[in-house]
């Protein structure tokens, strides 16, 4: 996934491309201080996202982004602005994401994440990351988990299950739990399809880490994990799914 940086101010424009380094594999192709320079520039370019300030000179953030939303294929964008008051227009630009300075890792962490997870759903919606389901669950993946004001880096297969918890996702390994700014749904676009599954409209839970499957009332499971005394309901509606991903007799 390419991107480009839209930002006059040599030390937010450093600090962002190392920010997206740090917590993702999106490569920075090109750096613009000039929103009529992106112009030209994507009129023969095409890149996947634009980090984009909204006080650039020539041509604003927002007049750059009424541009760009009218082509073919539209980039995501995601605003990088010290002002609060653009972010409704913003939205019905259908930005992917307004992010305030100065930069907060923990706020970046995670929408980075996100933003290539969606990426790979929209771009490869029949890709099952890796191909064969085993060796898709053997491949490490690495994930950007937030505790207090911290990016905790683990490895997706250290996730034992995750929980929605109003408006944010209670993530759980086998020594600790973090807490992700998303919803259920946007968590599991981030985590590969084979070793994760979706149980129960609130619960997301790692496949590889469940050690017994216990029936319970109307023809559905409780499941119990490695290491934790975590029950997890199997509602109804995923009985079938669950019992084809876990071989069980129908």
């Amino acid at each position: 996934m390419n991107a480009i940086i839209v930002e006059d101010e040599q030390l937010a424009r450093e600090e962002l491309a190392y920010l997206i380094q740090t917590y993702s594999s999106i490569k920075v192709t090109n750096c613009f201080e000039d929103g009529l320079d992106v112009l030209k520039f994507l009129q023969d370019h095409e890149t996947d996202a634009i980090f984009l300030d909204i006080n650039i000179p020539s041509l604003d953030g927002m007049l750059l982004a009424g541009n760009i939303s009218k082509f073919k294929r539209k980039p995501y964008i995601i605003f990088t602005t010290a002002y609060k008051e653009h972010a409704a227009k913003a939205f019905e630009l259908e930005a992917f994401d307004y992010i305030l300075k100065p930069y907060d890792e923990a706020r970046i962490a995670p929408m980075l994440t996100k933003l290539e997870a969606v990426f790979k759903r929209d771009h490869f919606p029949n890709d099952k990351r890796s191909g064969a389901g085993n060796a898709a669950m053997r491949t490490p993946v690495r994930i950007n988990l937030r505790q207090d004001e911290r990016i905790i880096v683990k490895e997706v297969n250290a996730i034992y299950y995750a929980e929605a918890s109003e408006k944010v996702t209670l993530v759980y390994t086998n020594d600790a739990h973090y807490t992700m700014p998303m919803s259920l749904s946007e968590f599991q676009q981030m985590v590969p399809d084979p070793l994760f599954f979706r149980c129960h409209r609130s619960y997301l839970v790692n496949l590889s880490k469940i050690r017994e499957i216990v029936p319970w009332f109307n023809q559905t499971y409780l499941v119990r994990l490695n290491d934790l005394n975590a029950e997890l309901p199997v509602s109804r509606s995923k009985v079938k799914a669950f019992r084809e991903r876990m071989h069980l007799n129908q």
